[in-house]
C-alpha cells in the first residue's frame, strides 16, 4: 500500500481473529488500497503482527472506542453477531458481518432497521457470489446453454469422523453444519433460481459423540424443478460440487472454487488461482471437459468501499442476507417456508430474456 492510498483508507477494526478473521478476510482486505487494519479485538497478540501492525484490544468497546476504525467486521461466533454489530452501529461504525447474519430473523431486522437509522453501511460476507463456479453457473443459466433447467446440485462435502471441541459443534445457536455451509449454498440458490415455492428439509445429527448437526440435505422447489442444497462431514469420496441438468444437457464441476484453500496454505489472495474441474454434456451427445476460472476475492471488499464512500448500493444487500437467515430457520426448525422480506431476487433466466 503506497502512503498516499494509506493516508485515504478506510479504518478497519476486526473483532474477532480465528479462522475467518485472520484468514478469510484480513489478507483480503490488506492486498486492497482502499482500507488498513488499525485495531483487532481478539486475545491473540500476534494479531498486531499483521502488516499495518494493527492495535490489538481486549474487547469490542475498545475497540469502537478507537476513532480511527470507521468500519468494524465482525467475525465472532454465529451467535454473538448481533450483538457485536449492533454495538459497532451504535457506535456509528460501518459494519461487515460474516455470514451467516445472525442466527434469528428477529436479530437480522433489528440490524437492518438500526442500519437505516444510524445511516451507516451494513453489509454480510456472502462472498460465494463471486465464486468461479457459481458465476459460471450464472452465464451458463443466462446464456441458454443448459435450456430450461430441471435440477440444480450443490454439494459440499467433507471428511471429519470425529467432531472437533470447537464452538461450530457445540450446543449452542447458530452452531452446526447448516449455520456454517447452509448461507453460501442458499444465498447462491436464491440468486440463480429466486425465492422457492416451497422447501423440504432433512437435518441430521451423524457423528457419534458430535451435539450440533453435521449433515443436511435441503431441496427448494420451483414448480416442477428441483434444487439440491446439502451437505455432509462423512463423506471421504467427495460428490460433485455444483451441478446443472435442463433440456439442453448438464454441466458439473468437480471441486469448490480454490480461493479458500490457499488462503488456509498461507498463500496471498493476489496469487494467481488454478481453475476448476468441470465438465459438460450436451443433448447432441458432446462430452467436454474444461476448467472455471476462479472466481474474485476482492469484489466484495472493493464494492464495499465504494458504498461507504459514494454511498451506493453495498455488495450485499442485508435484506437478502436476512432472507437467507429465514430459509435457514425454517429449515432447521421444520416451520413451514416464509415469505421474503425484501424484493424477491428474479430468475438468472429471466433476467436475460
Amino acid at each position: 500500500m503506497t502512503a498516499s492510498a494509506d493516508a485515504g483508507a478506510i479504518g478497519v477494526g476486526l473483532v474477532g481473529y480465528g479462522l475467518a478473521g485472520a484468514v478469510l478476510h484480513a489478507p483480503v482486505i490488506e492486498v486492497i488500497d482502499d482500507y488498513r487494519i488499525v485495531a483487532v479485538a481478539s486475545s491473540r497478540a500476534e494479531a498486531g503482527e499483521r502488516r499495518d501492525r494493527p492495535q490489538v484490544v481486549a474487547d469490542i468497546d475498545a475497540l469502537l472506542a478507537i476513532k480511527a476504525v470507521e468500519l468494524v467486521v465482525v467475525v465472532t461466533p454465529n451467535d454473538l453477531h448481533a450483538t457485536h454489530a449492533e454495538a459497532a452501529l451504535r457506535a456509528g461504525k460501518h459494519v461487515v458481518v460474516d455470514k451467516p447474519m445472525a442466527p434469528t430473523v428477529a436479530d437480522c431486522d433489528r440490524l437492518i432497521d438500526l442500519a437505516r437509522e444510524t445511516g451507516r453501511v451494513l453489509s454480510v460476507y456472502h462472498n460465494r457470489r463471486w465464486d468461479g463456479d457459481y458465476l459460471a453457473a450464472r452465464t451458463l443459466l443466462a446464456d441458454g446453454m443448459i435450456g430450461t433447467p430441471a435440477l440444480y446440485e450443490a454439494r459440499w462435502d467433507r471428511f471429519r469422523p470425529e467432531a472437533a471441541s470447537v464452538w461450530r459443534n457445540a450446543p449452542r445457536a447458530g452452531a452446526g453444519l447448516l449455520w456454517d455451509l447452509g448461507p453460501h449454498l442458499v444465498d447462491q440458490a436464491i440468486g440463480l433460481f429466486g425465492w422457492p415455492d416451497a422447501m423440504t428439509a432433512d437435518v441430521a445429527t451423524q457423528r457419534l459423540g458430535a451435539q450440533a448437526d453435521d449433515y443436511f440435505e435441503l431441496t427448494l422447489h420451483y414448480g416442477a424443478g428441483r434444487a439440491i442444497l446439502s451437505a455432509s462431514t462423512l463423506v471421504a469420496a467427495t460428490r460433485p460440487h455444483m451441478a446443472l441438468h435442463g433440456t439442453a444437457g448438464s454441466w458439473r464441476t468437480e471441486a469448490l472454487d480454490p480461493l479458500e484453500a490457499a488462503l488456509r496454505a498461507g498463500r496471498s489472495p493476489a496469487e494467481p488461482l488454478p481453475g476448476i474441474p468441470a465438465f459438460r454434456a450436451t443433448r447432441d451427445g458432446e462430452r467436454l471437459s474444461h476448467a472455471v476460472p476462479a472466481g474474485d476475492p476482492f469484489a466484495f471488499y472493493r464494492q464495499l468501499a465504494a458504498a461507504i464512500r459514494s454511498g451506493s448500493a453495498p455488495p450485499v444487500d442485508p435484506i437478502e442476507a436476512r432472507d437467507v437467515v429465514a430459509l435457514i430457520e425454517a429449515a432447521q426448525s421444520g416451520t413451514p417456508l416464509p415469505e421474503p422480506r425484501g424484493p424477491r431476487r428474479l430468475p438468472v433466466v429471466c433476467q436475460h430474456g
